[in-house]
């Protein structure tokens, strides 16, 4: 395997862990992984005078530490799951999933967790796009971030992520490393790209958008009508259009707390399918995952190159994710809803998070830990 290839097939792995890590990375980045320093021609040496015997100096070489050998951790990471009508001309994209990914130092445990995506917060002023800054819903962080003065017709996406990842950065009072932007349909490619996925399902939910056999249901307004997929209780085998269903439906009991455990429990399945197919020893088929995910992502790296992160946590396996639930309760003002607000024992956490006490934490307060 030339080291091209091998560099593109480990790339591609990171690409694809990161997706199930809480991250993911876009093929952009991948199309531009250097095989390395080409040497060029040697400059001839002088030859030695026969009458002065020579012998051949030893050959030292240093250790060249590997990528990446400089993160120590702490880590933060940020994936954000945008709504599927970013395809519609100047449609903003709105925030439907986020979640942190908090690797401490020694990078050998990791804790994902969600916010709302109605958590009320303050999001500051961007001057990019225009946005002077507000107290309002967490999702509008990505979508006033995104707007492009003078251009309408085409927000960003990057910006969006942007404004949405100072915002996090402030609320957590997390520095976040780095993070990426996935379209659900990316997300419906990856799963089927991996030949499904193995998640248990831990309570009955009804589909709003889809029919059992995968068409959409008819919607007239804000109504759907028609016969729903319905996810029963137990250990289910599900193909990309059925995960991502399951992960989006948040009218269930528990709402949208439901929502983002459900999507919490999606990642680590994916974490634990990509390891158990030893995608690091099958380039052809990392890139073949990677290619399938198209143009659906965009990544944010922090200033790091793709393959500082594949060295970084390439060592994490899948059952040393800790899956952290934080409750929260509904903000209201005149009798109207305005969003959510995490519990004191969900900002509790971030600080315990903060001070690296999380394990000591959780310990006490076992009710966070998302089973199954």
């Amino acid at each position: 395997m030339t080291r091209r290839r091998w560099l593109l097939g480990l790339a591609a792995l990171v690409a694809v862990v990161l997706v199930a890590a809480g991250a993911v990375v876009t093929t952009r980045l991948v199309s531009r992984t250097s095989p390395g320093p080409v040497a060029g021609p040697a400059t001839p040496s002088p030859s030695p005078s026969p009458a002065t015997p020579t012998t051949p100096a030893p050959v030292t070489s240093s250790p060249t530490p590997p990528p990446g050998a400089d993160l120590k951790g702490p880590l933060n990471l940020l994936l954000v799951g945008v709504d599927t009508r970013v395809s519609v001309p100047g449609w903003e994209p709105h925030a439907d999933a986020v979640l942190v990914l908090h690797v401490p130092a020694g990078l050998g445990r990791a804790y994902l967790f969600s916010l709302p995506r109605d958590l009320v917060v303050d999001i500051p002023a961007y001057p990019k796009a225009g946005y002077p800054g507000g107290r309002t819903k967490l999702t509008h962080a990505m979508s006033y971030g995104s707007r492009v003065p003078g251009d309408k017709a085409h927000p960003s996406t990057a910006q969006g992520y942007e404004l949405l990842c100072t915002t996090v950065s402030r609320y957590t009072g997390l520095r976040i490393d780095a993070g990426a932007v996935i379209t659900f349909g990316g997300f419906d490619k990856l799963v089927d790209t991996l030949g499904g996925v193995d998640l248990y399902v831990d309570q009955r939910v009804a589909s709003i958008h889809r029919r059992p056999d995968g068409r959409y249901r008819d919607r007239s307004g804000s109504t759907y009508t028609g016969p729903q997929m319905v996810y029963q209780p137990g250990n289910r085998h599900l193909t990309g259009w059925q995960a991502l269903d399951y992960a989006r439906q948040r009218y269930t009991a528990g709402g949208d707390y439901t929502r983002q455990r459900h999507q919490q429990q999606l990642i680590r399945a994916l974490a634990r399918k990509i390891l158990d197919q030893g995608l690091a020893r099958d380039p052809d088929r990392v890139e073949q995952v990677v290619a399938a995910l198209g143009k659906t992502l965009v990544y944010a790296g922090g200033g790091r190159r793709l393959v500082d992160f594949a060295y970084a946590l390439g060592g994490l396996p899948a059952e040393k994710f800790v899956l952290v639930g934080l409750p929260g309760d509904a903000v209201g003002s005149g009798g109207s809803y305005r969003g959510e607000q995490l519990r004191p024992v969900g900002r509790e956490f971030l600080a315990a998070l903060r001070g690296g006490d999380a394990d000591a934490y959780l310990a006490a307060h076992p009710s966070l830990r998302v089973k199954n």
